[in-house]
């Protein structure tokens, strides 16, 4: 089957890799997993996904939506802040709804009924690369920060949020972090029903000590008899997916440039926003090097330098590789790049095409 580059290859039997450990954690832990769909919210796998998932949760109105009507199981809304025509809405899709202040608390739980309502706590610990992405940086919103504001509103909420991670694999960090809260709101924690950990914990990462993770997950559980919940992101699509291009143009300033048919502006924004290189399976193997570009007009549209064991030209394929998170879900329309299609490769082999974006697309997402 020939398709036309750009598209995203999603690989599914790459994919359960990740969907087999979550479940391991789930059956060894008893804690429960819901697909972050801000990470990664393409529907078409979610008929796969679900079978070893529990949920989905939320960062807005139209995602909470998009996780009742195609993930479906348990919903879990979440928001920095809602308005008062989505909250009407957000009650409609959702099992359980968390809130991100004492004041939208205050607002709308009167207004909620037969719903789980939790609330997001900032324990001013936290696990970051990156300062953009740090929950508990210096003025961070996201969050209550305190304690005896928290203890106030006890009786309005049955359940809490602590995401403090993002991209978190040290497991000795993970423990640390865990005693803190324990230590630090545990008389709080003996008062609720449920604690969602979040996501950012890398826990599908090679070489991850998955038991040691299941035993401080099921310590903690029982030590607060509570119902837990991971928000797996990209730990539930790490490594499944290709972005696939063709090299459009080669052409030489210092270095040899290869210019492709993408962009990391319009397709892998989270690569310029945090300034990482795209991977390649295989790069360093070869003598041949280059610079690979996209073909949008910012001149840091920069996929990164990479080496090749033969020559590229015009027409050759270059597979950007663990393109699933972050991307889908931002992609844009960037000086009219036309956008990755989607496609699946599903479990028996078989490829399915589910998706092309036209010039209708582009124009209909403006005015």
């Amino acid at each position: 089957m020939s398709i036309p580059t750009p598209y995203y290859l999603i690989d599914e039997k790459k994919l359960l890799r990740n969907l087999k450990i979550i479940k391991r954690v789930r059956e060894q832990s008893g804690a429960k997993s819901l697909l972050a769909l801000k990470c990664f919210s393409t529907w078409s796998v979610f008929d796969l996904m679900k079978k070893y998932m529990d949920g989905s949760t939320s960062s807005s109105l139209f995602e909470v939506r998009l996780g009742h009507e195609e993930f479906g199981k348990e919903t879990h809304a979440y928001c920095v802040a809602y308005s008062d025509l989505e909250m009407k809405e957000v009650v409609k899709y959702s099992d359980t709804i968390i809130f991100n202040s004492i004041s939208q608390l205050h607002r709308y739980k009167p207004k909620i009924p037969n719903k789980k309502i939790g609330l997001r706590i900032n324990p001013n610990v936290s696990y970051s690369h990156f300062d953009l992405a740090d929950p508990a940086r210096r003025h961070s919103r996201l969050g209550v920060t305190n304690i005896h504001d928290l203890e106030a509103v006890l009786p309005l909420i049955n359940g809490c949020m602590f995401h403090f991670n993002c991209e978190n694999d040290d497991i000795g960090n993970l423990i640390k972090n865990l005693s803190i809260i324990a230590k630090r709101y545990g008389h709080i924690l003996k008062k609720l029903d449920w604690i969602s950990l979040g996501g950012g914990i890398f826990f599908t990462k090679d070489k991850f000590p998955i038991d040691d993770f299941c035993i401080e997950l099921k310590k903690f559980r029982n030590q607060f008899d509570l119902e837990v919940f991971l928000e797996p992101g990209e730990s539930a699509i790490s490594q499944s997916t290709e972005l696939v291009t063709t090299v459009l143009d080669i052409v030489h300033n210092e270095k040899d440039i290869a210019i492709v048919d993408a962009s990391i502006e319009a397709h892998m924004l989270d690569l310029l926003i945090y300034r990482l290189n795209a991977k390649i399976n295989g790069n360093g193997k070869g003598k041949y090097e280059y610079f690979i570009a996209g073909r949008s007009c910012l001149a840091g549209d920069v996929f990164g330098n990479y080496c090749f064991p033969s020559r590229l030209k015009i027409g050759s394929i270059i597979r950007f590789a663990d393109a699933a998170g972050y991307t889908m879900v931002k992609k844009n329309w960037f000086n009219g790049v036309s956008m990755p299609s989607i496609v699946v490769k599903r479990l028996n082999g078989s490829v399915e095409f589910i998706k092309k974006f036209t010039y209708s697309d582009f124009k209909n997402s403006l005015s």
